[in-house]
């Protein structure tokens, strides 16, 4: 099926967020998000069972609820689109099975392709066109990685990626150590709001001279939750108030400082003058002041998606769906299966039709 503006419904069930999002070519019809965010803010955390559990129950209701926001019957769509990975196992499985059964009931074809390029479709979404190539920044509570995007159907390389844990896995640990609910970045940014980024200076991971060779683009904030960690037991075991501000100013100014210098450093060594801003934590306003601030000093341009656009959703799946389907791309077939640790290269899973 080579369609130039397919009506595609997406599926994202990655994590904790139950996304259906429904696009005609690059206009965005439906963006329906029903988040267990809630359900996991007693455990500090998301639990990978308690997401799957919702994204069963909020699966039809979304379903229905986008349906009838875009105004058409869901046998008009031409196409399912479903996220196979990266992400939970369990949570995986349940958007594909409901992706599946849909494309088989509907008579459909089903496109599975891949969460983190799906960041990079959503700004298609804005309806401006994607130059390339281009240079991604993606950064969600399980993902920091940092993308040489090519072609977004056909060439996207993985320049770097986190070793440890994610940037938004880093705020939820430290809103832990000082006491701030989850989810842990908008409380961050709540507190670092009236504290001072420079007083304290915390490590900026994997960005030393000797790191260059080795891990240029990739990032490190398990030395960063650490140094944190440390300072707040030193500060609390010699009787100090703890100048929670200060801390969490210092702590995302260090965090914000490593993502915008690896960013705009891939920009220049690739000759690449444009950068792409995805994934929930770009929420994060001092990422996006420092991000627009440098990159206009370098020459560089930067593109963020609406918010609503950035954080998981089904709209970005349907939209890169709607790419692939415009360039020809044949549906996968029905035997692919989740992958939580699915590579970036790998734009679409199981691509050759069956049959």
């Amino acid at each position: 099926m080579t369609v130039r503006e397919p009506l595609v419904l997406g599926i994202e069930t990655s994590c904790d967020e139950t996304g259906i999002g429904i696009v005609r070519g690059r206009t965005l019809l439906s963006n329906t998000i029903s988040s267990s965010m809630d359900e996991h803010a007693r455990f500090g955390g998301v639990v990978p069972e308690v997401a799957a559990r919702a994204h069963l129950e909020a699966l039809q209701p979304a379903i229905d609820a986008a349906v009838a926001e875009a105004g058409i019957a869901l046998t008009d769509v031409d196409a399912v689109a479903v996220t196979s990975g990266p992400g939970l196992a369990g949570a995986l499985m349940v958007g594909i099975g409901a992706a599946k059964a849909l494309a088989v009931g509907l008579d459909k074809p089903l496109y599975a392709v891949n969460h983190l390029v799906g960041h990079i479709a959503a700004d298609l979404l804005t309806g401006a066109d994607v130059d390339y190539p281009t240079v991604a920044l993606l950064v969600s509570g399980g993902h920091t990685s940092l993308l040489l995007v090519r072609d977004l159907v056909s060439d996207v390389e993985l320049l770097g990626e986190t070793l440890d844990d994610a940037a938004g896995e880093a705020f939820d640990k430290i809103a832990r150590i000082l006491g701030l609910p989850y989810p842990g970045g908008p409380e961050i940014d709540r507190a670092a709001a009236g504290g001072d980024p420079a007083a304290i200076h915390f490590p900026r991971g994997l960005s030393r001279a000797s790191d260059m060779a080795a891990h240029r683009y990739d990032f490190s904030f398990s030395g960063l939750k650490t140094a944190v960690a440390r300072w707040v037991e030193q500060a609390e075991a010699s009787g100090q108030q703890v100048a929670v501000g200060d801390v969490a100013a210092s702590f995302r100014e260090a965090v914000v400082d490593v993502l915008v210098t690896k960013a705009l450093d891939a920009c220049a060594q690739h000759g690449v003058p444009r950068l792409l801003l995805g994934g929930g934590v770009i929420a994060n306003r001092r990422l996006r002041e420092v991000a627009l601030a440098r990159a206009a000093e370098a020459g560089v341009a930067v593109r963020i998606p609406p918010l609503s656009l950035c954080t998981d959703n089904g709209a970005m799946i349907a939209a890169l769906a709607s790419e692939l389907i415009a360039s020809g791309r044949a549906p996968s077939s029905l035997a692919f299966g989740a992958d939580s640790t699915l590579p970036v290269t790998e734009i679409q899973v199981a691509g050759e039709a069956t049959g």
